[in-house]
């Protein structure tokens, strides 16, 4: 069973500016509610009762707002990272605090999402893994333009699908991943390459997925989440 979740919540979030001049950018607001919030129902839902926020920038405004978590229905907690750890050192602070954790969810809190949580758990637990990444498709930027050997352009297609898998920001670590964590830098590169492949599983999910990194990206999901999430 998996009960307990870090969000990695100490993002600047230095291309949403001036929306996160007061905030981290887990605490900006999509159609009113901030992104953090949108993860905290999916989590809760899946059955995680207990958070650790792994926090830095403007942590004031997110402890104040989180307070003990019960208005979201879990029990927060603070990791507080005094001078920046990078994500790894930041999951690994913050697992010292869940000790009886067999296995935990991890989100970067900056980004939109509604997957299946229970099909990440159940694929993490049966297959005994270390680390599980949910995967999301790479969808263009840009529109894409087709045309043949005769350079006769043939159609156009906005923003497709491209035959590519990208890190989601979302993982179940075991316990056992804690020793290989750095207590500064990033997981993806101290961590991840001595894990055995036959436990570094990947969780394929097409279902809703938004990075918000810049304004324009706010813009967008604004328009996005009142659909997806009205059934949350």
């Amino acid at each position: 069973m998996v009960n307990c979740a870090i969000i990695l919540a100490g993002g600047k979030g230095e291309r949403l500016r001036p929306y996160t001049n007061d905030r981290p950018k887990p605490m900006v607001e999509v159609a009113g509610r901030p992104i953090l919030a949108y993860q905290l129902e999916q989590l809760k839902k899946a059955g995680i009762e207990e958070v650790v926020f792994a926090c830095s920038y403007q942590r004031e405004a997110l402890q104040k707002h989180l307070d003990s978590g019960e208005k979201y229905g879990i029990k927060a907690l603070f990791s507080v990272e005094e001078t920046p750890l990078g994500r790894g050192g930041g999951i690994k602070k913050a697992m010292q605090m869940l000790k009886d954790a067999e296995d935990v969810v991890i989100t970067n809190g900056d980004n939109l999402w509604k997957l299946d949580l229970a099909g990440l758990m159940k694929k993490h637990l049966e297959r005994k893994a270390i680390a599980t990444i949910v995967v999301v498709p790479l969808r263009s930027p840009y529109g894409i333009v087709e045309f043949n050997d005769q350079d006769e352009i043939l159609g156009f297609k906005e923003k497709p699908i491209l035959p590519h898998w990208i890190n989601a920001g979302i993982y179940i670590f075991s316990k056992e991943i804690e020793p290989l964590l750095p207590d500064e830098g990033d997981h993806e590169i101290e961590t991840f390459p001595k894990l055995p492949s036959e436990r570094f599983l990947v969780f394929k999910s097409t279902d809703y997925w938004r990075g918000v990194d810049t304004v324009k990206d706010l813009t967008e999901a604004e328009k996005e989440v009142t659909e997806i999430f009205q059934t949350a």
